[in-house]
């Protein structure tokens, strides 16, 4: 019987033991799952803009070439041996100064051979008219020397022509290209010999939507760059095609710029933006505090958060208040006998006063955290309209004054706690990541 109670006490304190264990782990999970619920996130930290109208430049923008107002490759017009080439690389020349020189002495003594029958000729002519003068010579062979007079004069200018085409000339001035002949080298007409380009004065031509059209005129300002943030040039419109092409639905536009350094080569790809007039009072943002999803266009709006309705603190109990004014009687009783004990040294130490600064120092900072007001984010979903120079039109969902996140909304939610610091330049940041 002993034996039995033995083992049954046994029993019973390893079942109470197993029962501690199961109820003290199902109360921590319990506390943990209480403390994450209830456990606010921190203020993530975010960079703002108050939303306020302001001035807005609207453009067409587009994509276009640069060519030059005159530029042209050079041809001959006959064939021949190339004897003298007279320009070199990227040299300027002059209006109808000599590029290539062709062999030529064939032509040229024919030229010579001709002259003199010409001159044979007009001499015949001469007689002629002076033997009709005098009434010994017919009409019959005064009109023969006349022709052949007229016929070997022509015959002279046709191989002055034909001279001629054995030099190429510029056109006009500019500036010439590499040669693509050499000295010796057989050309036959119509073989490309060297460009020319007149860098002074460009042109660029670029198409617009048809729905575009209406906005534009000739004469209106035309900017233009390598990049929307740097339109370095400025020229206006010389010229819109009447004709709308009816497979694209685009329609040509064609500018004119100034090119005084040359900076500007013909070909180049370049950003176009033709300025319309300026508009006031236009809402706009960054393009940054713009997020996209799949449900539309959105930012986040920093608001102050709405304080949480406080309740009555609950009246203590009888037994509690009595709790409390004997608990409070023996602390006042304490002193009395701690009175009685020798005193102590009461010198504080340099040192002993650090940690009690150092506690006064730490409890300010939440004396000062409090007293900034709270703020919380509300996602705002948005209706875009132009952009221009890294902003956006806002046509619909924000009005004057609203304070939005341009920086750290990637991490947002909504109703999420905030702390704005403007200070915070993500493109910065950026540009000493990639220098890094």
């Amino acid at each position: 019987m002993k034996r039995f109670l033995i083992i049954a006490g046994f029993l019973l304190l390893l079942a109470l033991v197993c029962v501690g264990i199961v109820g003290f782990n199902f109360m921590r999970d319990a506390g943990i799952k209480q403390y994450f619920a209830t456990m606010k996130p921190p203020a993530a930290t975010v960079s703002t803009v108050t939303v306020k109208p302001s001035e807005w430049t609207p453009g067409v923008e587009a994509i276009g070439t640069v060519n030059a107002v005159r530029g042209v490759d050079l041809t001959l017009e006959t064939s021949g041996i190339v004897k003298d080439i007279l320009f070199h690389a990227n040299q300027k020349v002059a209006a109808d100064a000599v590029l290539v020189q062709l062999d030529d002495a064939v032509e040229k003594a024919d030229l010579v051979a001709q002259k003199a029958q010409a001159a044979s000729d007009q001499a015949a002519l001469t007689r002629a008219i002076e033997l009709q003068r005098r009434g010994v010579g017919t009409d019959a062979t005064l009109d023969a020397a006349r022709a052949a007079a007229d016929a070997s004069a022509a015959q002279v200018n046709k191989l002055q022509a034909v001279l001629d085409q054995k030099q190429l000339s510029a056109p006009f001035g500019g500036t010439v290209g590499i040669p693509k002949i050499d000295i010796g080298q057989y050309l036959a007409p119509g073989n490309a010999v060297v460009t020319i380009q007149d860098l002074d004065t460009m042109r660029v031509d670029f198409t617009v939507p048809e729905q575009q059209l209406p906005l534009l005129k000739i004469g209106q300002t035309v900017k233009l760059g390598t990049n929307l943030a740097d339109m370095s040039f400025a020229g206006s419109i010389r010229g819109i095609d009447p004709k709308i092409d009816p497979a694209s639905r685009l329609v040509s536009i064609r500018g004119e710029v100034a090119n005084p350094e040359g900076k500007l080569t013909p070909g180049q790809f370049v950003q176009i933006r033709v300025e319309l007039p300026q508009e006031n009072n236009v809402i706009s943002v960054p393009q940054t505090a713009v997020t996209t999803s799949l449900y539309g266009d959105y930012v986040f709006v920093v608001e102050p958060a709405k304080p949480a309705g406080g309740a009555a603190a609950p009246q203590a109990k009888p037994d509690e208040q009595k709790a409390g004014a004997d608990k409070a009687s023996g602390d006042a009783a304490k002193p009395q006998a701690d009175a009685s004990k020798p005193p102590a040294d009461t010198t504080a130490k340099p040192a002993d006063a650090k940690p009690a600064d150092k506690a006064g120092g730490d409890a300010a900072k939440p004396a000062e955290a409090a007293q900034q007001p709270a703020l919380t984010i509300s996602q705002v979903f948005v209706k875009l309209g132009r952009r221009n120079n890294g902003m956006v039109e806002i046509v619909e969902g924000l009005k004057d004054g609203d304070q939005v996140v341009t920086a750290g909304q990637n991490r947002l939610f909504n109703g999420m706690s905030v702390a704005v610091d403007n200070t915070l330049d993500p493109s910065k940041s950026a540009n000493k990541q990639v220098q890094q």
